[in-house]
């Protein structure tokens, strides 16, 4: 179980990715995740940086879907706003979302990406299906308190693949430090 919870990659943000990379590896579509990936918990103003990120990723050929937990109208308004589509109220880490999302991309598994800020959601959402994980630090220190709750346990857990050697000192410490808040 521990596997299906470690992401392939970690970035101190989503800005921070290099796409050119990611093409290298083959992947060709990204799924996003919206609270804390590509705008702070809860918010409608989209970042200028997540404006730029996204252009650049356009221009560079991606392909590019929003897969968020949250409602319809908010995420169909970031997403028109951004010009992608969007799986609204996901129920992540259900694998019918990141389908509906492949589907949408006319992509595979193996060319897309699934970039997020939760191990529990995102992470084993995309493991599941065998996607290009990617884990970014949070945008924002708001959110849910469930979440709040969660990263406790996914402190424990980044910890443990750390231990068992899914994770390098290198990607823990991107997680923890590079951009990123700490967790206690």
């Amino acid at each position: 179980m521990l596997k299906k919870l470690c992401p392939r990659q970690i970035a101190a943000s989503l800005w921070s990715l290099d796409l050119e990379d990611l093409k290298g590896k083959g992947i060709t579509a990204i799924i996003l995740d919206l609270d804390n990936t590509l705008l702070p918990w809860g918010s409608n103003d989209i970042p200028a940086e997540t404006l730029r990120w996204v252009d650049k990723a356009k221009k560079l050929g991606f392909k590019l879907c929003i897969t968020s937990n949250g409602l319809t109208g908010r995420v169909q308004q970031i997403a028109a706003t951004l010009d992608v589509p969007a799986v609204c109220k996901a129920v992540k880490p259900r694998k019918k979302p990141f389908q509906k999302a492949l589907e949408l991309l006319e992509t595979c598994p193996g060319e897309t990406a699934v970039a997020g800020d939760q191990l529990f959601t995102d992470i084993l959402g995309g493991n599941r299906l065998s996607l290009y994980t990617i884990l970014t630090n949070p945008l924002s220190d708001r959110e849910l308190s469930s979440t709040r709750l969660l990263r406790r346990v996914e402190t424990y857990v980044m910890g443990r693949l750390l231990k068992k050697g899914c994770l390098t000192a290198g990607q823990f410490s991107t997680r923890y430090s590079a951009g990123g808040r700490e967790r206690g």
